[in-house]
């Protein structure tokens, strides 16, 4: 199981930084999220070997980084949008870009969802 923590309000433009809990090893983690009224969404993974993916939604403004040590992995959010507000989950799976990108024809590739984390962004 993996728990998304780290949510909150923030105005346009502002950084927040999510953190995912892992309850064990996991060779790869994945950030995604889901906005009211929309499919969910990949965002990023990052392997254990520190390889890394991100989608366009996250390109340039999203950093992912793990510590293996907590089974933890991050998610730095800065130059933050009103259209970046969602629940952001995290999840276990293969860092694998085509997998991360096209989260609905993948989604059983991706496991241990947890609650997820409320982002709010205003204008």
């Amino acid at each position: 199981q993996l728990q998304a923590s780290g949510g909150g309000l923030v105005q346009a433009g502002g950084s927040l930084r999510l953190s995912c809990v892992a309850s064990g090893f996991t060779a790869a983690i994945g950030w995604f999220r889901q906005a009211p009224g929309k499919e969910r969404e990949g965002i990023s993974c990052i392997s254990s070997s520190g390889t890394v993916r991100y989608t366009d939604s996250a390109q340039g403004r999203f950093t992912i980084s793990r510590d293996g040590a907590k089974n933890t992995a991050y998610l730095q959010m800065t130059s933050l949008k009103p259209e970046d507000t969602a629940v952001y989950y995290c999840a276990a799976g293969p860092c694998i870009g085509p997998i991360l990108k096209d989260y609905a024809n993948y989604r059983a590739k991706w496991s241990g969802w947890g609650q997820g984390t409320q982002v709010t962004v205003s204008s």
